[in-house]
């Protein structure tokens, strides 16, 4: 069961017997079917242990989540221990670069026309996201960032224009960009729990929702989407039916 609780206020939202969504995935991946051998096992048949890994196969599976934060007016859109995502999209295609577009592109996110604003975090993801935002540079995207990001790019030879952050009261401000729509991606990876970031990036991330622009919060994530859309466009998507793979 899953409850939606405000105010002392609970309603249930979701009642069901659940079954995994990874077992099926995972059985199309490698065409294997792992429920019909669990089965079998649990009703004490002998069974050969599967022989074929990874390694063997000439495609990739990739499953990427749904978020609902639009439908929950308020609330931070950011990952916690709790389950956040309404569902998942399996998609398998020929490479890792493929696989990841098709996957992002068929939960709702869009490729960016042009501009992307970038909230990157503590100095781990900044340098995890050094290379992509270079990349993003070279491909003729403008980029934008809060201060701290700013510098840390401008430093590493990123060209990069400042956004101030919500509470300060300076120009050009992040805010008024996103209420605007001149940004076309927003990556805010969270920093830390200080009183100040928080405001701010949850200011950042609701607009980002609230506005409809595609917002990721995850480091690793954002790499592969942005290494993805660099070198794949969905003219370069292959359509094909599971049992081409």
């Amino acid at each position: 069961m899953q409850f939606l609780a405000k105010d002392n206020d609970i309603k249930v939202i979701e009642c069901n017997l659940r079954a995994s969504r990874s077992m099926p995935f995972v059985s199309k991946v490698l065409r294997i079917n792992f429920v019909e051998m669990a089965t079998r096992i649990m009703l004490g048949e002998a069974v050969e242990p599967p022989n074929k890994s990874f390694f063997d196969l000439d495609h990739i599976g990739i499953k990427a989540s749904q978020f609902s934060f639009t439908r929950l007016s308020k609330a931070d859109p950011i990952l916690g221990v709790e389950m956040a995502s309404t569902g998942e999209v399996g998609c398998i295609g020929n490479n890792f670069h493929e696989t990841v577009l098709k996957a992002m592109l068929s939960v709702g996110y869009t490729i960016p026309r042009k501009n992307i604003f970038l909230s990157t975090g503590p100095i781990a993801s900044k340098a995890d996201l050094h290379k992509s935002c270079r990349l993003l540079a070279e491909k003729g995207y403008q980029l934008y960032a809060t201060p701290g990001s700013a510098r840390f790019l401008e430093k590493n030879g990123v060209p990069c224009r400042t956004l101030y952050w919500p509470d300060e009261d300076r120009q050009p401000n992040s805010l008024e960009y996103l209420r605007n729509r001149k940004i076309d991606l927003v990556i805010n990876i969270p920093k830390d729990l200080s009183a100040e970031e928080l405001d701010n990036d949850y200011a950042i991330r609701r607009h980002a929702i609230d506005f409809n622009i595609p917002l990721i919060i995850n480091a690793r994530l954002a790499e592969a989407f942005i290494t993805a859309f660099c070198h794949r466009t969905p003219e370069n998507i292959a359509a094909k039916h599971w049992m081409e793979y």
